[in-house]
């Protein structure tokens, strides 16, 4: 170490490297090249930059939003009482247990889709293809778009039981 800090004094200019087993110093001809500051300096005053607007965008997100705050008591309390209110509790269980069955044959039977080499892009193209026939029968007239209006109501009706 003392004939590193002996070397590092008499070349100045050159990059000092220790070796583990003791050899003797060498002074190189290679002038000492500082390092490209211009590239870092403008990454680094960029990601300072988008930092600085995330940051601001955050502020003003979080300012506009008005927090509500949950009382999980409350919360707890309702849920009680719905389930208080249920008539038929091991119907709702069953459905509930099928529901849950039926997720995960679901997500068993996409997973065996994948696996097949060719399929996953098939469903995709035939997703692509609906996704644009809906656009031009449903979205691309302002008729059409009058017309979806209405049925996602009539539908919304049906569901609630009003109509």
């Amino acid at each position: 170490m003392a004939a590193a800090a002996a070397y590092a004094t008499a070349c100045p200019n050159t990059a000092v490297l220790v070796p583990r087993l003791p050899t003797t110093a060498r002074c190189s001809a290679l002038p000492y090249l500082s390092p490209r500051l211009s590239s870092t300096s403008f990454r680094a005053s960029t990601i300072k930059l988008s930092e600085s607007r995330r940051s601001s965008l955050l502020l003003t997100r979080a300012s506009e939003e008005t927090s509500t705050s949950i009382d999980t008591s409350e919360l707890f309390t309702d849920l009680k009482e719905k389930w208080d209110a249920v008539e038929n509790k091991s119907t709702v269980l069953l459905y509930g247990g099928g529901a849950i069955v039926a997720v995960w044959l679901s997500s068993i039977l996409v997973g065996a889709i994948n696996s097949v080499p060719l399929l996953p892009k098939l469903l995709e193209l035939v997703g692509l293809g609906y996704t644009g026939w809906f656009v031009y029968r449903y979205l691309l007239f302002k008729s059409s778009r009058k017309e979806l209006a209405t049925d996602i109501e009539a539908l919304k009706k049906k569901i609630a039981g009003t109509e």
